[in-house]
């Protein structure tokens, strides 16, 4: 392939865009660029995520060895702790089910899209 592209961002479907990238905004720290019923964006070191309303949304099943892989996203913390802690606080939950051990940790969004907390690599 000779063509090469650049990624201008990240769409996600959700049943509340902007309580959606309310929560990411909190998570990363990243300005919110749009806020409406049906499209929210978040936006920090030139990326965007965008939320878009899908009705009838359902998020996947976590674990669901039956469903198909969908996307999610990995966030680098410095603390595991300390960043679970917060982002529950925040309205995400922890699920029973942790494939990485002491690795990393999943938990569920609000809108119920799972994401997963990895520490910063040193050095």
């Amino acid at each position: 392939m000779t063509t090469t592209a650049d990624l201008a961002m990240v769409n996600l479907d959700s049943s509340d865009p902007a309580a959606h990238a309310a929560f990411y905004h909190r998570a990363l720290g990243w300005e919110i660029t749009h806020s409406q019923a049906e499209y929210a964006m978040i936006n920090g070191g030139g990326v965007s995520i965008g939320f878009g309303l899908v009705e009838g949304y359902r998020p996947p099943s976590w674990p669901d060895p039956a469903g198909g892989k969908r996307y999610h996203l990995d966030l680098y913390v410095d603390d595991l702790a300390a960043a679970e802690k917060e982002f529950v606080e925040a309205g995400a939950s922890k699920p029973e089910f942790q494939p990485g051990g002491d690795r990393w940790v999943v938990l569920i969004d609000p809108i119920g899209q799972p994401f997963c907390i990895c520490p910063r690599p040193q050095g």
